[in-house]
């Protein structure tokens, strides 16, 4: 199977069938978890998929991006009430080795009943196209996180994009949107000293972005998702949460 095929036969197994033999065998033993709830390794999978099947949780998945050995989704979970909200909308990533899958980092977020833009946190386009522009389309993206959600040079936002289509639910769309929305927060003692992509992930039209925060001196993981049309930024999903001090292992958030 192909990276994206294993990590939607690993992600049906759990999450749809809650089959935790199946799920074992696409998976290393040595399995690495980074969500901080769950443990590290096989087991600690194992162990997670009876617990979703007896919530009622289901999972639909809404983009899959892949590049390389790592495979992005982007979902939502309903009837999440055990893990936190009714509905999260989430970011996984897989790292695929040798055939199974290796590695997973998440972050999930609650979707509120109304937002800022008006469109949902999952909503929108999914066709990957300009395959051939991948490259071009990350330089692209991660320009724009060094410039302005980095903070090196805010100034420069607009010659990013023109049409900024919003799907972060606090924040009105455009460029303006998301930098009155950015300073609005800062005002509500939300300020971020650093802000540095640890992992990167684009196909065509979509780069994902996964960046390590400080927020007011706390630690946070800001997950994006980026659609770009014609060399500009056009439209941007994200999943933002603040990173537990205790973790059940020690891998960490990253």
């Amino acid at each position: 199977m192909s990276p994206k095929e294993l990590v939607i036969a690993l992600f049906t197994a759990a999450f749809a069938d809650h089959d935790p033999e199946a799920a074992r065998q696409l998976v290393t033993q040595d399995y690495i978890q980074l969500n901080p709830q769950v443990p590290t390794g096989a087991d600690g999978l194992m162990g997670l998929i009876p617990l979703v099947e007896q919530s009622g949780m289901t999972a639909t998945t809404h983009r899959v991006i892949t590049e390389g050995d790592l495979v992005v989704l982007h979902s939502t979970f309903d009837n999440a009430d055990a893990f936190g909200a009714p509905t999260l909308a989430a970011f996984d990533i897989f790292r695929v080795e040798d055939g199974k899958v290796a590695e997973h980092w998440d972050n999930l977020q609650p979707v509120p009943e109304t937002t800022v833009s008006g469109r949902g946190m999952t909503d929108g386009p999914t066709e990957i196209t300009d395959l051939e522009k991948t490259a071009e389309n990350k330089a692209l993206v991660l320009g724009f996180v060094h410039d302005v959600l980095g903070g090196a040079a805010p100034e420069k936002a607009a010659m990013y994009s023109k049409v900024y289509m919003q799907h972060n639910p606090m924040l009105a769309d455009g460029i303006d949107g998301l930098m009155e929305g950015t300073k609005a927060w800062a005002e509500q003692g939300n300020v971020i000293t650093k802000f540095e992509p640890q992992i990167v992930v684009a196909e065509g039209n979509f780069v994902f972005v996964a960046s390590d925060a400080t927020v007011s001196g706390n630690p946070w993981a800001f997950f994006d998702l980026w659609r770009v049309e014609d060399g500009k930024i056009v439209e941007h999903w994200d999943v933002v949460s603040p990173t537990p001090a205790e973790m059940v292992h020690g891998n960490g958030k990253f």
